[in-house]
């Protein structure tokens, strides 16, 4: 089966155990493990906007989404309904579990923006009622509890009373008795209570021996006084224990009664869980959500700093070497992509993190790369990587890759003739046995719910012989094509096999050391080649992939360098050719033209950061000092105030003068006098007259006073003012109010209407007033209880909503607190007033 045989050779199954230990489930970390691959666009797409909604979700939420309380309860579920009775901890499992359901469904309804979401819990069925039935019967602990019923409490007290009766009966002996006694303590053997007694003096106190200690110094007796006493505590305990089994039985029967939706509640928890950790996984390792495109529309591939995610996850978790990314922009007519380039040089490693990343997207993961992060959807990943070789099947090196290519070739002529996955695996390599997970592999609720019974989960392919494939849509992935054989002959096969996979495959991805398929890219325009970049002075490979340029021979370099003679270098020169010698002096200056351009672009990009700093830091510098303008204006306005305030005392004192006594024309003269020295004093000094304002036009030059520098007008003021400048190399946009003319004058503003606002008076508050109606008493429940009713309540109410919780330990508060909170119709809540009820009453305001 060679996609399952591809995905053990991209070590997928590395990648679905790291994803299964981000899982908060045991279920879900199960479906991780085996990740089914979608066979359909339509159902990665949908895996991807599940992993982004919850991506979006975690970022908002403190510590994210919560799967506290969830558990397995396949196993459960299944007992249930062949009539088995359940026992107290997996009653209680299930409760947990309809509580942690409930909890999830209540976080996302309260989210925007989450439509996917929102659908998926739509269908979630929580059972509030059969939860709080369980909680009544089954208390922490997983014992049944007295209020189960009458018949259950009536026993335990009954039980009670003759566990006291016998243990003052033993008492009584053991006072009377105490030197028979190894101990003065009361023990118990089996159902049976029993004192220890020296074996020597057994005789003292007739009953039934029980046990004997090690050393058969101690023998443990049961009085005959309370031997019947006993017998009626072993039947009052089976009673207990058919009591508590009837009650157990009929939980496990309204268990049963619902067991189709909890099995559906199971499987959208787990498409939760799963989405949860896919988003966890991809912001771990530092991905970005990938968005197919279609290459039949000239949309390119773009995966820029593209990183193996094993490599990542290796340098994170286990503090391994950093990781070298690799670009790949490829464009839409390309059909192959031959890498050449020296051993160890990545080119194998590029491989596989194409593949990864084609399988990422297509199950909903993101792809460690920047953004953008653009791929097609691809049907099938094929690789041959790595040696085939074995001796028990005689197979060399040769015969192994050309068994796994011919896999690779009929596995692309399955899809032309329309066969389907699982049709081809059954027709070709039925023989070989099924796997893990593969490409054509799905994973359905009836996955889940076998998964949940503890069955090893093993998603079953699905065949769709009558849906053909109307175009070959498969990835390829072939290291070192050709190899092991004749050069000539292996040479001419890589070319012959290349030619046919242009055809008949979406994207084929080549290693080689052949330098016949370098020439290919200058025959056929759908060829691309690329190398992984050698540094010469050092002898080792940058693991950098260049692109355009095919990699060039270094064995006779590297060869001299080592140490092995000239005149055999020489030799091996002049057996190559001065052919190609000439090409590899060609591919040098290649690589050096095209490392200048690089040093190039980094000096260009370390220029553009400067230049940006240095506005950052004129902006910051021009926002200062405006900031010192108004501090100044505000300081002068105050001035002014004073100054005001205080000539209108001293005008207040002159009319006071003027009023007393009767005012001749002298006293009038001086009063003149006096306010016109007073305005001489206050009166502020008239501004300068304005400059005429001018409106800057293209081609006139202005000055920018906040950056102290002169521009050329590119382009007239827009309505809003705004208009492009240049000064030296650099392009921006400013403010009229921002610019002056080179003589000083001001830009005229340009006035816009403003519109009239509307003022709506707000509603006038409905008055609330409490009755029995709104009012709810949770006084002595407990909080699984309390939100049960509050629940109801506020499902009911219309308005405010008085809640009684009463003070006690505070615990009941602290979780009606918390309920109401999460709850989507209640705005706010306040404790009451003093007069009616204080802290110990809450007014939940509900919409």
């Amino acid at each position: 089966m060679i996609q399952s045989e591809t995905l053990e050779l991209l070590e997928w199954h590395r990648l679905c155990q790291h994803l299964s230990t981000f899982a908060a489930t045991k279920l879900g970390a199960m479906v991780a493990r085996a990740l089914p691959i979608p066979t359909t666009q339509a159902e990665s797409t949908e895996l991807l906007a599940q992993t982004k909604e919850v991506y979006q979700l975690e970022s908002r939420l403190t510590p994210g989404l919560s799967f506290e309380g969830i558990q397995d309860i396949g196993d459960s579920l299944e007992r249930a309904e062949l009539q088995g009775i359940l026992s107290g901890e997996e009653l209680l499992g299930i409760a947990t579990t309809l509580a942690g359901a409930r909890n999830l469904r209540r976080v996302i309804d309260n989210q925007e923006d989450i439509p996917i979401l929102t659908e998926l819990v739509a269908e979630l069925r929580t059972y509030p009622e059969l939860e709080q039935e369980i909680h009544r019967c089954i208390d922490e602990r997983a014992q049944v509890t007295d209020r189960a019923s009458q018949k259950l409490g009536e026993i335990r007290e009954d039980l009670r009373k003759l566990r006291s009766q016998i243990t003052r009966k033993l008492q009584n002996i053991i006072q009377v008795k105490s030197g028979a006694l190894q101990e003065q303590i009361i023990t118990q053997r089996g159902d049976r209570y029993v004192i220890p007694v020296k074996a020597p003096q057994k005789d003292a106190i007739p009953g039934i021996v029980h046990d004997t200690s090690t050393s058969g110094a101690t023998l443990y007796i049961e009085p005959n006084s309370i031997v019947p006493m006993g017998n009626q505590l072993r039947q009052a305990i089976r009673k207990e224990q058919a009591e508590e089994e009837v009650i157990r039985r009929n939980l496990t029967e309204q268990v049963a009664a619902v067991k189709p939706d909890l099995e559906k509640l199971l499987a959208i928890v787990t498409t939760l869980d799963l989405a949860t950790a896919k988003a966890r996984y991809s912001f771990w390792i530092g991905a970005n959500p990938p968005r197919f495109v279609n290459r039949q529309e000239q949309e390119i591939i773009t995966l820029r700093q593209l990183r193996h995610p094993l490599l990542v996850w290796q340098q994170q978790h286990e503090q391994g070497h950093p990781v070298i990314p690799v670009n790949l922009l490829i464009s839409p007519h390309i059909k192959v992509v031959t890498i050449t380039g020296p051993n160890t040089g990545g080119k194998t490693v590029t491989l596989k993190t194409l593949g990864l990343a084609a399988l990422m997207a297509k199950v909903g993961l993101f792809v460690p790369a920047r953004e953008p992060v653009e791929m097609p959807w691809f049907d099938q990943v094929l690789a041959d990587i790595g040696d085939e070789q074995s001796l028990q099947q005689s197979l060399s090196t040769f015969s192994g890759h050309i068994r796994r290519i011919s896999r690779i070739l009929n596995a692309l002529g399955a899809g032309d003739r329309g066969l389907g996955t699982g049709d081809w695996e059954e027709e070709k390599e039925g023989e070989q046995g099924a796997g893990s997970s593969g490409a054509g592999e799905q994973w359905s609720r009836g996955a889940v719910e076998q998964g949940s019974r503890g069955e090893d989960f093993s998603p079953s392919p699905i065949t769709n012989p009558q849906s053909p494939v109307p175009s070959p849509q498969s990835l390829v992935l072939l290291d070192e094509v050709g190899a092991g054989t004749d050069p000539v002959e292996g040479s001419a096969l890589a070319i012959a096999l290349l030619q046919y996979l242009a055809d008949h495959a979406q994207l084929t991805i080549a290693t080689t050391h052949f330098g016949e398929l370098k020439a290919l890219k200058y025959e056929d325009i759908r060829f691309e080649n690329a190398s992984v970049e050698f540094d010469e002075a050092t002898l080792s490979p940058t693991y950098r992939l260049l692109w355009g340029i095919p990699g060039r021979s270094n064995a006779l370099t590297i060869a001299l360098r080592l140490g092995l003679k000239p005149e055999v270098v020489e030799a091996a020169k002049s057996q190559v050719g001065e052919a190609t010698d000439e090409v590899n002096q060609v591919i040098a200056g290649l690589e050096a033209q095209r490392r200048s351009q690089e040093t190039k672009a980094a000096e260009a990009q370390e220029l553009l950061k400067q230049a940006e700093k240095l506005y950052q830091e004129v902006s910051r510098k021009a926002t200062a000092l405006e900031e010192r303008e108004k501090d100044l204006r505000a300081s002068q306005e105050v001035a002014v105030q004073q100054a005001i305030i205080q000539a209108k005392g001293e005008i207040a004192q002159v009319i006071r003068r003027l009023q007393q006594g009767k005012p001749t024309a002298q006293d009038a003269q001086q009063a003149t006098k006096a306010l016109s020295e007073i305005t001489e004093k206050y009166q502020p000094a008239p501004p300068p007259k304005p400059k005429p304002g001018f409106m800057p036009k293209v081609g006139d030059r202005i000055r920018i006073p906040k950056l102290g520098q002169t521009a050329e007008v590119l382009t007239a003021p827009d309505e809003d003012g705004e208009f492009s400048v240049r000064f030296g190399i650099m392009k921006m946009t400013v403010q009229l109010q921002d610019v002056e003319s080179l003589d000083g004058q001001k830009p005229e503003p340009i006035v816009k209407p403003k519109p009239t606002p509307t003022v709506t008076p707000p509603p006038a508050p409905a008055l609330a007033i409490r009755t029995s109606k709104n009012t709810v008493d949770l006084r002595g429940k407990r909080v699984a209880d309390a939100e049960y009713i509050l629940d109801k309540a506020i499902s009911e109410a219309a308005g405010p909503l008085w809640i009684i919780h009463g003070y006690g330990t505070g615990k009941l508060k602290q979780g009606v607190h918390a309920f109401l909170y999460q709850h989507p119709r209640v705005s706010h809540y306040e404790s009451a007033e003093q007069a009616d009820g204080g802290t110990g009453v809450t007014i939940a305001h509900v919409e």
